[in-house]
């Protein structure tokens, strides 16, 4: 995750994707949790796909699961 890259774009938004918990106990500034299993109701709620998106987890795994779901229901810039 480029943090920098995050921090120059405007309207960019940051996700964390690990259970609500794992958020808890710490997570980067400005970042939104979205929960992998959450992910539809936030692409309800974020219906321009244009709007750049930075995704992380603990190690990775969920992240790439979250960009390939946020990807297949049409955002670009993920």
């Amino acid at each position: 995750m480029d943090l920098t890259r995050y921090r120059s774009l405007e309207h960019a938004i940051l996700l964390d994707v690990r259970q609500p918990d794992e958020y808890e106990k710490g997570h980067v500034p400005g970042a939104r949790s979205v929960p992998l299993q959450k992910l539809r109701d936030f692409s309800l709620e974020v219906t321009d796909r244009k709007t750049p998106l930075f995704v992380y987890c603990l190690s990775g795994g969920r992240s790439a699961r979250a960009v390939r779901a946020l990807r297949g229901v049409g955002y670009t810039d993920v």
